[in-house]
This record gives C-alpha cells, structure tokens and sequence, in this order.
C-alpha cells in the first residue's frame, strides 16, 4: 500500500516538475523527479539500511549512477522527500548493490558516497 501512495505521489510531483522543466540539468533533459521514479523497486533498500537490494533495484541505481551528480539530484529530489526517502541510508545503495564503478566520495549534499 505505501508503494502505491509513494507512486501516486511520485508521479505527481514529477508531473509538475517535467511541466516547468527547460533545458538540461543533473539528468539530462529528465528532471531529477522524473529519474527517481526508475528507482520505484528501492523503496525498501532505501528505507532498511541492513536490506539488500533487489536486482531490478540495482540495475536502475546502475543506470543512474553512471552520472554521479543525477544520483544525487534524485536522492534529494521533491519525489525521493515525499516517498519519505532519508538520502542518508539512500546513498548506501549503489555499494550495497556492489556496484563497482559507484563514484566513492562523491559529496551528496550532507552525505558522501561510501
């Protein structure tokens, strides 16, 4: 049921963000919100630091992650806040998923990737 309420509100506030969207950011032409949508399937890593993601969880952080300062922008997007993501447990993700290339000591706002 969370997940549902989490994407319901997910695609709303990414509806509003494409709406006033111009040019390039952290993602590309995407906004950060639309991105963090793609990482629906993390929503309990992000939640239970102990947890080990699911494979389709990994693949998604795995795309993402290729732009360091996109990973970023999504963990601290309006939608990963209003899922009730805590960006400090969401940035353990990539080395919970054993991603090897993850850019370790990327400064994520208040946190750094370990």
């Amino acid at each position: 049921m969370r997940l549902a309420i989490v994407l319901v509100v997910a695609v709303v506030v990414a509806g509003v963000a494409v709406d006033g969207a111009e040019g390039a950011g952290e993602c590309g032409r995407a906004s950060a919100d639309r991105v963090a949508l793609r990482l629906a399937p993390c929503i309990s890593a992000a939640d239970d630091p102990q947890s080990t993601p699911s494979s389709s969880c990994c693949s998604a952080v795995h795309a993402i992650g290729q732009s360091p300062s996109c990973l970023c922008a999504v963990m601290l997007s309006n939608t990963a806040r209003a899922a009730g993501i805590r960006p400090e447990v969401a940035i353990t993700i990539p080395k919970r998923c054993n991603m090897a290339d993850r850019p370790i000591g990327y400064k994520c706002g208040d946190n750094t990737l370990p």
